[in-house]
């Protein structure tokens, strides 16, 4: 029993869970202070991971159906050489495609059911917010074969997330509440990016376009990585400017530290995918590597960073509005 349910949330990818708890808490936090409604609230972020999990399943179904359509596809090859998290439970017949698609379609059922309470409770918003969730959720595993994977996290992440969640909570619309989502949006898609930059090679031998393996090479992609790091710490002075919150938003970026640490540990990795970087004590939690230290210790250091961000964040909209 116990290996199943290892199997089910290793399937899931529960480990990129974080993401969504992290963007909700901020949005959940402020909602709060607001006047909102906390109990919608927290059933809202039960709906939004139970959506975020059945896009990690789909993903995987969608693509291990690609893969096995190749003609020069080999079981044994692809297991030797991929990621430890990318399909290979499937390929190593663990569970089969029939299953993952069950357990997707459990999880946007349960995503449905709480979606049906709250709009009974709040109204017509919470169709066009589930709508935008549900869609970009299903549709993820196409888009990024096509470029579109950060725009779409970057919705998912950002405007569907932020404004259903204040939605649920207060009953109105809120422009401020979109704002307030593009720090966290940024960070959340920092997370994305470095997962296809590590895929550089596996994306564009498996027909995948993404905005990383449009570069030249792996170290070349990371400009925009600088890029969006750049960002995730100017983003904050909109929240000032539009009156969100107060200065005390720039103690994220107590966090810079972090952000550079990982962007040359990326440097390290386009020279070398296997290098492992040394484990510092603010690189944890590190719970699981999943046989794939190299990869892996670099998921968690720019989850983690998301994580602390968004805290901090979090923490600094409580003393701004309190």
């Amino acid at each position: 029993m116990l290996n199943q349910i290892f199997i089910i949330l290793q399937c899931s990818r529960v480990f990129s869970l974080p993401m969504t708890i992290m963007s909700w808490i901020v949005i959940y936090v402020y909602s709060s202070l607001v006047a909102g409604h906390i109990k919608y609230g927290i059933l809202a972020l039960i709906g939004v991971c139970m959506a975020h999990l059945a896009a990690n399943v789909f993903d995987d179904y969608f693509d291990y159906k690609s893969l096995i359509k190749q003609v020069n596809f080999n079981k044994r090859e692809y297991l030797k050489n991929s990621q430890k998290t990318k399909c290979r439970y499937l390929i190593a017949g663990l569970v089969k495609p029939k299953q993952i698609f069950a357990l997707a379609c459990i999880y946007l059922a349960i995503a449905a059911l709480i979606g049906t309470f709250l709009f009974l409770k709040c109204g017509i918003g919470v169709i066009y917010f589930a709508l935008a969730g549900g869609i970009l959720a299903v549709l993820y595993s196409f888009l990024s074969k096509i470029m579109l994977s950060e725009v779409t996290v970057a919705l998912a992440y950002g405007p569907a997330l932020f404004g259903g969640i204040y939605y649920v909570m207060t009953k109105t619309y809120s422009w401020d509440a979109i704002i307030l989502s593009i720090p966290t949006m940024i960070v959340t898609v920092i997370l994305l990016y470095i997962h296809t930059v590590m895929d550089f090679d596996f994306d564009i031998n498996e027909g995948h376009r993404t905005i990383a393996n449009s570069f030249n090479s792996r170290l070349d992609s990371l400009v925009i990585l600088k890029w969006l790091l750049i960002l995730a710490y100017i983003a904050p002075v909109l929240l000032c400017i539009f009156d969100i919150a107060d200065w005390q938003v720039f103690a994220v970026w107590l966090t810079i530290p972090l952000a550079v640490d990982l962007y040359k540990s990326m440097v390290d990795f386009a020279a070398n995918p296997e290098s492992v970087p040394e484990h510092k004590w603010y690189h944890f939690p590190m719970e699981n590597l999943m046989g794939a230290p190299s990869f892996m210790t670099r998921i968690y250091q720019s989850r983690n960073l998301m994580i602390y961000y968004s805290l901090i964040l979090t923490i600094s909209i409580i003393f701004a509005l309190w």
